[in-house]
């Protein structure tokens, strides 16, 4: 949990900690699916335990409402400020990798995936489409189901104002929705060919595995060596990527599956620990690749850390 004991006010009291802890889980599906980051998303959280902590909550009725009030207008100002410094980042940008669990079994399938979907990269890379304010309005009413009503209190502004806001992106992201294969077998199925073709080292195997007119896209952020455009296409794609595996400073690494973003997908494991993630979207017809995301910035797998009992290791200057 965020609030340790030595980052908790001397002062912090059981009704005070209560509601944040009763409440943080939520908190931080609010905070990440706003930001795309897990350091911010728990960076976030810690300022919003210390307003809770130091405010006077004798007239707070709804401390839910308090504390989602409190975490989304932190998240808009952080992420108003974090687009400035997008403009500026070496190579692609992708949201950071977070471990999820297996989804709770639900009678209605379309369920299930939905649920994946709102976390997933895919859906993450198109919120960072969105300006702030429609990003917390698209994901307080879309996600955690908000009524307009609630949200112009949330965000201080008229609710036919915050009605536009979300119709807007609304339309938005249904232009850019992900329409992707998402069953979990048909995952599974793909994740573990996947992992049998590169660990064979077996080109051929791997193009079967990617649709024609693949695009990956790999996260250095400068730290690590990375390639800084898109790649396309099954063979450049392909080729790449064993490449990439066979590197001298990657023989010790091992890929294994893992829920990732609420969908099945693998990760890079050293010594134990998981250094990176690979997502993917599949085809809906054929189940092939169709977009593939690396991510290698050794600054942005905290959302990794529950891998392995060592937390997170960077991939070493060349070893991409």
């Amino acid at each position: 949990m965020i609030v340790s004991e030595d980052c908790r006010a001397p002062e912090a009291s059981a009704d005070a900690l209560g509601p944040f802890t009763a409440h943080r889980r939520m908190l931080f599906d609010v905070a990440y699916r706003m930001l795309g980051s897990v350091v911010d998303a728990e960076d976030v959280l810690q300022d919003a335990w210390l307003n809770w902590d130091r405010a006077d909550r004798s007239d707070v009725l709804n401390p839910r409402a308090y504390l989602v009030r409190t975490v989304t207008n932190l998240s808009l100002n952080r992420l108003t400020s974090a687009r400035a410094t997008r403009e500026t980042y070496i190579g692609p940008w992708l949201p950071e990798p977070l471990l999820t669990e297996a989804p709770p079994a639900v009678p209605d399938g379309a369920e299930r995936v939905e649920l994946a979907e709102t976390v997933s990269t895919a859906m993450l890379v198109v919120l960072e489409s969105l300006s702030p304010l429609e990003r917390a309005v698209f994901v307080l009413r879309e996600v955690f189901g908000y009524s307009y009503a609630e949200l112009a209190g949330v965000l201080d502004r008229g609710e036919g104002t915050v009605r536009q806001i979300g119709h807007r992106a609304r339309a938005h992201v249904q232009d850019r929705r992900p329409r992707f294969a998402t069953e979990p077998e048909q995952r599974g199925e793909a994740t573990r060919r996947f992992l049998a073709a590169c660990a064979g080292g077996d080109l051929n195997a791997v193009m079967e595995l990617l649709a024609p007119e693949v695009t990956a896209w790999s996260d250095g952020g400068g730290k690590v060596t990375a390639a800084r455009r898109p790649l396309h296409g099954a063979d450049h794609v392909a080729r790449w990527l064993l490449g990439m595996l066979a590197k001298p400073a990657l023989r010790a690494v091992t890929l294994e599956s893992a829920r990732v973003n609420g969908e099945e997908s693998v990760v890079f494991v050293h010594g134990g620990v998981a250094c990176a993630a690979l997502t993917y979207d599949l085809d809906a017809v054929d189940g092939r690749v169709v977009n593939l995301r690396l991510q290698v910035n050794p600054e942005k797998v905290a959302g990794l850390a529950g891998r392995g009992a060592g937390g997170v290791v960077p991939f070493a200057a060349s070893a991409m």
